[in-house]
């Protein structure tokens, strides 16, 4: 693995350029750093349509800043490989064809190797670009880019889990990291008044077009769950025919329950008498104490409505977690696992990382939204039908890339994503 080499020495550029030259280098590091433990053969799996396999995640990050910032912004700049426009491209329709999703795992070529050099090649022109008289009217589109990089980092984690359990010998991501031995602590409610609050975000940094526009919203009081729900809760409600009782649930959930036989969260397997669940670091036993993690809308919200509760919607989620810290378990934490909660007092807990939250909220634009122009406005805005908001990161996020007011969506069968439950009332 080759780590990134920022400049030149002795090449003079700004602070300002050095900054998102030192960041470039450490996002585009960790990407490789992620992928570092995967064989070739790991990194051309595709368990399941919504999934892709490892390198093909390394090639469209690059894909992204050869096309995006390259192609207009540097003189002379020549294309690693005349094909790679249309082989990496997503789903920007206003960029041209692309590959049907579902067959990314047949792209035996190119290979790493030739990935690799994908990657330095624009590498190499990327930092050159930042070093010219260019960075500041690119710099905007370059914090874009490591967001989207950030983002891939985490379906390169949550794609590759799902097809290590795929496969008969169920091997694992990495060595197992011991949770925190922290105590149990009763489920407790923090309330909040009804009144107009202030939804979206506002700052000076880097937020994602849906994150806006700020706006107010009026909210009825309410009552927030002090931490996640956990397995043991989670197991309460299977052991009470939670799955077999259709007035819980939604009825496009409950065709799901009965057409995919969803019996527990994904990855959990009954052992005899015992519930044990595939993990980064292969089977281990369900830990009562732990977030309960892959679960469904359906799910979540079945659970919550079994539980005499509901989901918060994401306005009530954003004005709770506006007043916490965004701290948590996180990717550079080193678990890949949520794990129980640590001990805080006087504020709700949990509220980043562990495992990404699923409201009652259908993912929309804000009032007055607007998508960016060009092909950049299908990144967020085309989406915006037949998914549901989720709030606050997961297990596998990386920490500089979360904030209240960050929105992602997923449809509402989804499992495979670190998604878990905070109840509201």
């Amino acid at each position: 693995m080759n780590a990134i080499r920022q400049w030149v020495p002795g090449a003079e550029i700004s602070d300002a350029s050095k900054e998102l030259a030192r960041r470039y280098a450490e996002v585009r590091n960790t990407t490789e750093s992620i992928c570092h433990p995967l064989t070739a053969e790991d990194q051309m799996v595709q368990s399941m349509p919504d999934a892709s396999p490892a390198k093909w995640h390394r090639a469209h990050t690059t894909w992204f800043f050869e096309t995006f910032l390259l192609i207009p912004n540097l003189h002379d700049y020549q294309p690693f490989h005349p094909e790679f426009q249309y082989l990496f491209n997503s789903y920007y329709k206003g960029l041209g064809a692309h590959p049907d999703r579902a067959f990314r795992g047949l792209f035996s070529r190119p290979s790493c190797e030739q990935v690799r050099a994908y990657r330095e090649h624009v590498d190499r022109n990327m930092l050159d670009l930042l070093a010219s008289d260019k960075v500041h009217d690119i710099q905007d589109l370059v914090e874009v880019g490591l967001n989207h990089e950030q983002q891939h980092q985490e379906l390169i984690l949550t794609d590759i889990k799902h097809a290590f359990w795929s496969q008969p010998l169920r091997p694992s991501y990495a060595p197992v990291t011991p949770s925190p031995d922290t105590r149990h602590h009763e489920m407790s409610w923090f309330e909040f008044d009804a009144g107009l609050y202030s939804i979206g975000y506002e700052g000076t940094g880097f937020a994602f077009d849906n994150e806006g526009p700020r706006h107010q919203a009026y909210l009825k009081e309410f009552r927030i769950a002090s931490r996640l729900v956990t397995n043991g809760e989670y197991l309460q409600f299977i052991h009470d025919d939670g799955y077999l009782r259709p007035e819980l649930w939604l009825s496009d959930g409950w065709d799901a329950v009965k057409a995919q036989g969803w019996r527990a969260p994904l990855y959990w397997e009954h052992q005899g008498e015992d519930w044990i669940v595939f993990t980064m670091s292969g089977m281990q036993a369900v830990n009562p104490h732990e977030p309960v993690c892959h679960v469904s809308f359906y799910e979540a919200d079945a659970y919550a409505r079994w539980a005499n509760a509901r989901l918060a919607t994401e306005g009530e989620w954003e004005v709770v977690a506006s007043n916490v810290p965004a701290d948590g378990n996180f990717l550079e934490d080193g678990y890949l696992h949520a794990i129980p909660e640590p001990e805080c007092e006087g504020a709700p807990r949990q509220m980043f990382g562990d495992a990404w939250e699923w409201t009652a909220s259908p993912y929309v634009g804000y009032p007055g939204f607007r998508p960016n122009s060009g092909a950049l406005g299908e990144y967020n805005g085309k989406f915006m039908s037949n998914r549901m908001v989720l709030r606050g990161g997961s297990c596998v996020t990386p920490r500089s890339h979360i904030r209240a007011s960050y929105r992602n969506f997923f449809p509402p069968h989804a499992r495979w994503q670190f998604s878990g439950i905070r109840l509201a009332k």
